[in-house]
């Protein structure tokens, strides 16, 4: 893991909306232990899907606005985007 020195805008933006979805995909769980009927299993999974889709969006925006920025500043940006590149790769197949 690399350590970063600069802030990240929305750190506690992110940190929040990932409480909210692993909150949402307990009661998922628990929906399934209670044997709750598929399509309100799949409507709640769809749900934290597009929770998880639109907190990665934050999470991309951040990077691109602290982390990419400050790395052109520093003349490091290679690297930057290189790892970028290796994230994109696994998180878009």
């Amino acid at each position: 893991m690399k350590e970063h020195t600069h802030e990240h805008k929305y750190r506690k933006q992110v940190v929040n909306r990932l409480a909210r979805i692993e909150g949402h995909v307990r009661s998922i769980n628990e929906m399934a232990k209670e044997g709750r009927d598929c399509p309100d299993l799949l409507l709640q999974i769809a749900a934290a899907r597009k929770a998880l889709d639109s907190v990665s969006k934050v999470i991309f925006s951040d990077h691109i606005e602290s982390c990419l920025i400050e790395a052109v500043h520093n003349g490091g940006e290679e690297p930057v985007l290189a790892d970028l590149k290796k994230a994109l790769d696994h998180f878009i197949r």
